[in-house]
């Protein structure tokens, strides 16, 4: 059963450290208020600098704009406060005449302290809706490449982190969902004990590649800790416009 969450327009009245020390759950996105009738950005197709991460670069939706009223993050943590974890997947329809070669998840993530985990699981999955995880073709850990964007969002830092394998996915034309969630889970290391991190969404796709291949609110939330399994993040009770909902700044490296 979901878990019922305090509604607010802006999470900005207590670190998030703070918040996570009380007894009760900390919250698991966080964001403004945000406007609805605000229309989703043009694909223009304009020369793009993606994160240096992702080189070379088959897919990027677009940076964080933290000016943005619908700016917002959403969690994807596994850490010693969020028992369990807790994994926000992205999707990419790869089009018809493609077949791509994967070998990398990129993900943009804000983090309330400074960024800590060394290692990442990834997971490529099919079949993905509401209420159902479809299948994963692909899933494993390793080490994690980490860069700061200097972007800024409530507070929190924001890193670009890249987690790469050995042998290439290929993908074929079709939907496919994509998680990368950092691990903090050393007992012996205190901040894995009050660290938050939570991926970004995109509203402008600034710098983004192959855009259009990203569908429009095709985000789900796994997590047992705050009791949602494969929740779409535009269920109206995680508290999301569509806008907010609508885009999430990750990418892939690959090759087509």
């Amino acid at each position: 059963m979901k878990t019922t969450l305090f509604a607010f327009a802006f999470v900005v009245a207590l670190s998030l450290s703070a918040v996570a020390a009380n007894s009760q759950k900390p919250a698991p996105s966080v964001h403004r208020a945000g406007n609805d009738s605000i229309p989703f950005p043009h694909f223009d197709g304009k020369t793009t600098t993606p994160p240096a991460l992702c080189s070379p670069c088959l897919f990027y939706g677009g940076d964080l704009d933290t000016a943005s009223i619908n700016a917002a993050g959403m969690s994807d943590e596994n850490t010693l406060l969020i028992a369990g974890g807790s994994a926000t997947y992205g999707s990419v329809v790869i089009p018809e005449g493609v077949t791509a070669s994967v070998y990398g998840i990129v993900f943009n993530v804000q983090a309330d302290a400074a960024f800590d985990p060394l290692s990442a699981t990834y997971d490529i999955r099919t079949g993905v809706s509401e209420g159902d995880g479809g299948t994963s073709i692909a899933s494993g850990s390793g080490a994690i490449l980490v860069q700061p964007t200097g972007r800024v969002f409530l507070g929190l830092s924001e890193y670009t982190i890249a987690v790469s394998w050995t042998t290439p996915v290929s993908l074929t034309p079709g939907q496919y969902w994509f998680n990368a969630e950092p691990q903090c889970l050393n007992t012996l290391d205190g901040s894995c004990s009050v660290f938050r991190q939570f991926v970004s969404n995109t509203t402008s796709v600034a710098n983004s590649v192959h855009v259009a291949w990203q569908p429009v609110n095709e985000m789900f939330l796994n997590s047992a800790y705050f009791g949602f399994t494969w929740a779409n993040w535009c269920d109206s009770s995680l508290g999301f416009n569509s806008q907010q909902c609508g885009l999430m700044s990750f990418g892939l490296r690959g090759t087509e």
